[in-house]
């Protein structure tokens, strides 16, 4: 992450086509408010844009799976991916759900958290080893289910890959963290 600005800066309405602002007005007047984040670069490509934050406002506001975990599970993304906007925007976020702030100490610094509860054990350990292997083994997949339920881990995998999506956009654009804020994340590789 740099000092400069996104590589997709913020669009003007008024230099917006009618696609572009239609799907602008759609996401600034639902929960989130505005076009913080990929939202901006995600302009660009309306109808992609349209369809992949009614995705992620399904994914934030109404998934399955509680809010402390899915917040877990989009920090392990963030982590993955060093999206340095994405682990500010939610981090504050983990810690207002109620995330020990040790746990995600431990995930910014690449470690499995030592002092997790037994179901953000079983989410991290789902979303670790999603990430390392590509796919989930028996136990994993039966412990997740026993505690999520069906729903609950689809909702788990499409949380990851949205925020896969986000924090790959996010890198590309080169969206900036807000004004003197130091990036949130180490270089762990």
């Amino acid at each position: 992450m740099t000092d400069r600005p996104s590589r997709f800066p913020p669009l003007a309405p008024a230099a917006m086509t009618p696609d572009q602002r239609r799907v602008a007005e759609g996401i600034v007047s639902g929960p989130r408010g505005g076009l913080r984040g990929p939202f901006q670069a995600w302009l660009r490509s309306p109808e992609l844009a349209e369809r992949l934050q009614k995705v992620g406002e399904y994914l934030r506001f109404n998934s399955s799976v509680p809010r402390r975990l899915n917040e877990l599970a989009i920090l392990v993304t963030a982590r993955a991916w060093d999206a340095q906007f994405e682990w500010f925007a939610h981090h504050r976020l983990a810690m207002e759900a109620g995330l020990d702030p040790a746990v995600a100490q431990d995930i910014a610094e690449g470690r499995r958290p030592a002092t997790m509860r037994a179901d953000e054990a079983v989410v991290f350990d789902f979303c670790d080893e999603l990430r390392a292997t590509r796919r989930v083994s028996d136990e994993t997949l039966a412990a997740t289910i026993a505690l999520l339920g069906e729903q609950g881990v689809i909702d788990l995998i499409g949380v990851s890959g949205y925020y896969d999506v986000v924090s790959m956009t996010l890198n590309v654009a080169e969206v900036p963290l807000p004004d003197g804020m130091e990036p949130p994340l180490k270089p762990i590789r």
